[in-house]
């Protein structure tokens, strides 16, 4: 079980301070938050690997700064725009060869276009699929303004796709949507693969671990018994923390927490 931090903490720094200062911090693994289509040039990519290589940092994922626009993408009846969609993931796909990451995270269609669960899980297949051929893993991420709020629908797709399903548990998501983020875990059992983690509580739904009362040590036993191989990001907004110590206390917490399932393997 790998403990990191996203990038997406930092934002709007630009994403190669934000690798810097995460990496000079200790923190050994990320999840890099593209935010522009600039950031996809290879040159990018490849010192963004150089940078991580120097600090000996690993980066498991990578969420596209076009996961607005997956509704519009993904879920009409326009095939050449599907086409197109699935055209410009591979230069997604070809980053994450580039910098290590093996899992993109997916939002999926928001209610409305993608509202046929058939229509759903045919669109996700062909992405899933084109990652595989490129070695990655596309993940559905359960998003509270999304169709994949539910934990319900997610357990159908993964239901009708079977191996070509993978899962991204947001905690923070989860309590948006008034759903328990055990139940997906329940939902989707051992596709989970990656988890974006936050505490929360009275003070919010997004906050520094230790600031809420979510129950981190029955979430982790859980998440251990369907999943042990999965990463956990931590992911705040960057209202929810002061700064860059803030973040690295938290991943320290969540490295601790986590150490007992890693000695037992």
């Amino acid at each position: 079980m790998k403990v990191g931090v996203s990038t997406a903490c930092l934002f709007p720094k630009p994403l190669e301070e934000c690798i810097y200062q995460l990496s000079v911090n200790g923190v050994q693994c990320i999840e890099i938050f593209l935010n522009t289509q600039s950031e996809l040039k290879k040159s990018f990519a490849s010192g963004a690997a150089k940078l991580m290589e120097h600090f000996e940092v690993k980066c498991v994922s990578v969420h596209p700064f076009t996961c607005e626009l997956e509704t519009l993408m993904f879920f009409s009846e326009y095939e050449r725009r599907l086409t197109d969609a699935l055209e410009y993931h591979k230069r997604y796909f070809e980053f994450m060869n580039t910098v290590g990451a093996e899992i993109f995270v997916f939002h999926g269609g928001k209610p409305g276009l993608a509202r046929n669960k058939e229509l759903f899980a045919e669109r996700y297949s062909r992405l899933y699929r084109l990652g595989r051929e490129f070695g990655v893993t596309v993940a559905l991420e359960n998003v509270s303004r999304c169709m994949s709020a539910s934990s319900a629908f997610v357990k159908d797709i993964a239901g009708m796709l079977g191996d070509e399903f993978a899962f991204v548990l947001d905690t923070k998501q989860a309590v948006r949507a008034n759903e328990n983020p055990m139940r997906f875990l329940d939902a989707v059992g051992k596709r989970t693969v990656h988890v974006h983690i936050s505490d929360s509580g009275e003070l919010g739904d997004c906050l520094l671990i230790g600031r809420g009362r979510f129950n981190f040590a029955a979430f982790f036993d859980k998440l251990n018994s369907y999943a042990p191989d999965s990463s956990v990001v931590l992911e705040l907004y960057r209202n929810n923390f002061s700064g860059i110590s803030d973040l690295v206390s938290s991943y320290n917490i969540l490295k601790k927490m986590t150490e007992q399932y890693n000695k037992e393997k």
